[in-house]
């Protein structure tokens, strides 16, 4: 998701709109990408369960950045929607996971 975010604002058009809404995007795509490796090497099962959340709360905000692309009009949903839905998926994921660890903890 990380490198088709990167894709995407690439190709959007250059205004001080898509610099802002693109650097925030590209951020927390990334931050989803370095805090899932974080935490797949956890130290424990609350470690994970802990380091997961911010997965889902960094993949929570890549979807935002992608919804205002689309709503303030400086992407067509079209160009997005690919993303976007991959990104549904991953959420979908890791707070099912999120879920399952935080259950099998005790």
């Amino acid at each position: 998701m990380a490198l088709d975010a990167i894709a995407l604002v690439e190709s959007l058009p250059k205004n001080q709109t898509t610099e802002v809404i693109g650097r925030q995007l590209i951020r927390s795509a990334c931050s989803v990408a370095a805090n899932y490796r974080a935490a797949c090497r956890a130290r424990s099962r609350a470690d994970f369960v802990n380091k997961l959340g911010v997965v889902e709360e960094e993949t929570d905000e890549t979807l935002f950045w992608l919804e205002m692309l689309v709503d303030s009009g400086q992407a067509s949903s079209d160009n997005v929607m690919r993303v976007a839905n991959e990104t549904r998926e991953l959420l979908a994921i890791f707070s099912a996971s999120r879920i399952t660890a935080r259950r099998n903890r005790t």
